[in-house]
């Protein structure tokens, strides 16, 4: 790359959205971004090397860069680039960690966005997801990709394979998404160790139909044939039970004319889609109902699908 494009003392703002992975059937391969809410992010760079991380959002998350999910990715991006480039972050976490809503996958993807803006670009949306893999690895102890990319990217997308790493981004119709965040942690490494280490064959055929039929849905903007694939018989049936009032609101959503959903990532937070925005504010009442029934503090979100990814803010 060309030294000359670093853009030096600048300090550049961005957005990093919240994401919601596996998107019911597709555990670790399915994904999407959303419009809110999402990570505050102010980086610059400077001459002097090292990674400078702060936080101003109160989680107490660490600062040591090879311990904080933006700093790993950071570490992974100026490994790559082999000049003596010194960075400055400071983080606003809006989505609270161990949501379920992609929280450390914002940090990791909006650390690299905002890097590779000010050198100048030398690295593609590609790269970008392996250096912000490496993010995801300090979090659950896995590189997964699920969230990464649709941060990165916007929109939905499918990771067809990650060694090597392939990206497949998809068109969807306008849709309503509607979370609630019951105010409880499931961590996404806990969540992985329940899940069952072998899988019938006849769960796997239903859960690749599923798949593909969501898939399919997406591309055809059919939204019977997305509602009929919303469906998990592998992973939803155990991790659902770490979760308070899931059943109720799954069906109660449906009843109410949600296309379907289910698990934001690892949990807790609960989604589902919509064709209608006074659908989803139906739905957003009714998860209200629920958890207020059962005495557990929540968020609820409304909004739609985020096409673009981590926004540079001028």
């Amino acid at each position: 790359m060309n030294p000359e494009a670093i853009i030096y003392d600048k300090t550049i703002t961005v957005e990093a959205p919240a994401t919601v992975a596996n998107l019911v059937c597709g555990f670790d391969i399915l994904g999407m971004a959303l419009n809110g809410p999402f990570d505050i992010m102010q980086m610059s760079l400077s001459h002097e090397p090292g990674i400078r991380i702060s936080h101003t959002d109160g989680y107490d998350l660490p600062s040591d860069p090879a311990q904080n999910v933006a700093g790993a990715a950071l570490l992974d991006l100026l490994q790559a680039l082999g000049l003596p480039v010194g960075i400055d972050l400071s983080i606003t976490k809006q989505i609270k960690p161990g949501s379920g809503l992609g929280s450390s996958a914002a940090s990791s993807a909006g650390a690299v966005v905002a890097a590779n803006h000010l050198l100048g670009n030398p690295f593609s949306k590609e790269d970008l997801v392996r250096f912000a893999m490496a993010g995801e690895k300090v979090a659950s102890g896995v590189k997964h990709a699920d969230n990464i990319t649709p941060c990165i990217l916007g929109g939905v997308t499918l990771i067809r394979s990650i060694f090597p790493l392939d990206i497949v981004q998809l068109s969807a119709p306008p849709m309503y998404i509607t979370v609630v965040h019951p105010q409880i942690e499931v961590r996404t490494s806990d969540a992985r160790q329940i899940l069952r280490k072998e899988v019938l064959l006849k769960d796997a055929i239903k859960q690749w139909g599923n798949i593909a039929g969501l898939v399919a849905g997406f591309l055809q903007n059919n939204y019977g044939l997305i509602s009929r694939s919303l469906e998990d018989v592998i992973i939803e049936p155990v991790r659902s039970m770490l979760i308070p009032g899931f059943d109720e609101v799954k069906s109660r959503s449906k009843e109410a004319g949600a296309l379907g959903g289910g698990i934001s990532g690892s949990g807790p937070s609960i989604f589902m889609l919509s064709e209608h925005a006074t659908t989803a504010d139906a739905i957003a009442l009714i998860m209200q109902d629920i958890y207020h029934g059962l005495g557990i503090d929540y968020k609820t979100y409304v909004t739609t699908l985020n096409t673009q990814g981590v926004r540079i803010c001028k």
